[in-house]
């Protein structure tokens, strides 16, 4: 059944208008004074070391294959206007002023599993290494009863430093501790976010407020926190930004729905629609790649690649989770936003800059480019009760939470396809499920064979073995390699398959941060370009609604497979109609 979604106005909000608009006030701030902070992860936030971005109007990548740049009117409904770009020295916590300035980050939501195992732990990765401003105060607000000590006790339990640092970890994290503090309330009172208002005035001590909320709960709150938070938490002297977590809707009427609601109360630049997954080292990486790499760039097209693969998979089930699940499924779950986020950012044509609009402009393109689903480019499984080793895995129907007849897909694989000039034909595949062999997440560029080999008869009649491929794997053990063909050193002419690897925790010691850590220091900084924007996501939501509506309408029977397997047979039949062969499912990796 469809999740409902809030309506956008409520009795309490008759109240709302007779007060200060949240949304023209903080545009109203952000107009006079456009004030970003520096990235900069020392002991202070000084205004002599730029932002890594902050360069970047001054610096613009140019095509050098013959692909014309694709520049953006502001005509064309794309791009924003341009803002002011934040002077060096000009951020709110630094230099003489951050002594004047204070950040207070609320996560609403405080008592449930994302908060407890990633943005706590996130935030107390960047307080450790001095990316967060002096005066930072962490409130947690939730339904639960709980005392700012017993906060502290249930996040100290997943705090860990980094590998390399551990010498003054106690003392990093009870300083992080002491600045965390709790506030219980529903989430749809307007009352209970004046009284948390109170308590961060307490706490920001009269300097200018810089507030930034993350709503770490299901989606059909999101509209009444947003209300509540715009009415009596706002920052009155400085900017407030609120973060959204996925997912995003259902389909794309409930996602316009709620992107309409929130936009009552919010400007678009507030809004914060995170996927963890953009802030993926990898995923970062793949744009740097691809445009600072003079091999890569020219070959990125229809000319020599043959099929690109996304793929992810998980090696448990729903554990729990299915009645959250059973209401999404893995299309929803994975494939509509972390699969197809990371195929934009593959896709895009050179952007005009490293600027969040746009980059994001570039990715809105893609999407709108691609062919619309077909049911019969669309192959959908469900993991099914499996014995192995003496134990049994249960099946996804046995999880209690789920109804024994549901046909929601724990597997799904699609091939998609660009209609432009660049990737005309070419298959994009993808495929995600839980229940499965091993964890990964990975992106595979399979080449085209090499015309004329002249060592076709030492491949024999499978010409795929001789395929060059780049891998990129994001997750685990986070790789780069490409697979060439290479001579066995001897007297005869004897070739192998071999990896040109780039292994990251060989090649860079230091641990890699979490992805939360990278999204919620972007979002303090109010860097807009790893995060989703309203246009971007009814793009998504327009390629997969329809597909989505034909499986319910048809009662689709998802294929099953076992627990701990390789996913179902149907994904191999899917993939050979469109000529591809899966490359991690070859035995070779």
């Amino acid at each position: 059944m469809a999740t409902q979604f809030s309506p956008c106005s409520s009795s309490s909000a008759a109240n709302f208008s007779t007060s200060p608009s949240f949304k023209n006030e903080t545009q109203s701030y952000l107009t006079k004074s456009v004030i970003y902070p520096t990235r900069i992860c020392y002991s202070k936030w000084v205004p002599q070391i730029r932002s890594r971005f902050h360069a970047r109007k001054h610096f613009e990548l140019n095509s050098i294959n013959g692909f014309p740049l694709n520049a953006v009117s502001f005509q064309d409904g794309l791009a924003e206007e341009p803002k002011p770009v934040a002077m060096e020295g000009s951020s709110p916590f630094s230099g003489s002023r951050k002594e004047e300035s204070s950040l207070s980050i609320i996560i609403v939501g405080a008592s449930g599993d994302l908060a407890r195992k990633k943005i706590f732990p996130a935030l107390f990765a960047l307080f450790y290494e001095d990316c967060l401003p002096e005066n930072v105060t962490v409130f947690g607000y939730a339904r639960s009863k709980m005392t700012d000590e017993e906060l502290r006790n249930m996040i100290s339990q997943t705090l860990t430093c980094r590998i390399d640092k551990r010498e003054n970890c106690g003392d990093k994290m009870d300083e992080f501790l002491k600045r965390c503090f709790y506030h219980s309330g529903e989430y749809n009172s307007e009352e209970h976010f004046a009284q948390l208002d109170c308590k961060l005035k307490e706490k920001e001590g009269g300097r200018s407020s810089f507030r930034l909320f993350y709503l770490s709960i299901p989606p059909n709150i999101f509209v009444d926190v947003v209300r509540c938070a715009s009415t009596s938490a706002s920052s009155k002297n400085g900017w407030t930004r609120v973060i959204v977590e996925k997912p995003f809707g259902r389909d794309s009427e409930s996602s316009r729905e709620l992107t309409r609601c929130l936009k009552q109360y919010l400007a678009e630049d507030q809004i914060f629609r995170i996927d963890h997954y953009l802030g993926k080292e990898l995923v970062e990486n793949l744009s740097v790649l691809r445009f600072s790499n003079l091999v890569f760039e020219p070959l990125w097209s229809r000319n020599y690649i043959r099929n690109v693969q996304f793929i992810f998979s998980e090696d448990f089930g729903t554990e729990g989770r299915g009645g959250y699940f059973d209401n999404y499924g893995i299309i929803r779950d994975i494939m509509q936003n972390h699969l197809l986020q990371i195929l934009a950012l593959f896709a895009m044509e050179t952007p005009v800059s490293l600027d969040a609009e746009d980059i994001r402009n570039e990715k809105v393109k893609v999407l709108r480019s691609m062919r619309l689903l077909q049911l019969e480019d669309v192959m959908v499984g469900q993991y099914k009760g499996h014995s192995k080793g003496g134990r049994t895995y249960p099946g996804y129907t046995d999880d209690p939470t789920v109804p024994n007849n549901s046909l929601t897909p724990t597997f799904a694989a699609a091939a998609l396809f660009i209609d432009n000039a660049r990737w005309d034909g070419v298959p994009f595949l993808m495929r995600a499920g839980k229940a499965l062999h091993t964890k990964r997440a990975e992106i595979r560029v399979q080449f085209r064979h090499v015309p004329g080999n002249l060592f076709k008869r030492n491949f024999g009649t499978d010409l795929d073995k001789a395929t060059n491929e780049l891998v990129l794997r994001v997750q685990p053990d986070e790789a780069i390699y490409l697979k060439i063909n290479n001579k066995v050193p001897g007297l005869g002419m004897r070739l192998d398959r071999s990896d040109l690897n780039l292994l990251y925790k060989a090649r860079y010691p230091k641990e890699i941060p979490d992805a939360y850590e990278r999204l919620l220091l972007d979002a303090i900084e109010g860097e807009r370009r790893l995060f989703i924007r309203s246009d971007e996501l009814d793009a998504a939501w327009s390629l997969f609604t329809p597909l989505l509506k034909e499986l319910e309408e048809k009662k689709i029977a998802p294929e099953l497979y076992p627990y701990g397997s390789r996913g179902p047979v149907g994904v191999h039949y899917l993939a050979a109609k469109h000529n591809v062969r899966w490359g991690d499912l070859s035995g070779e990796d």
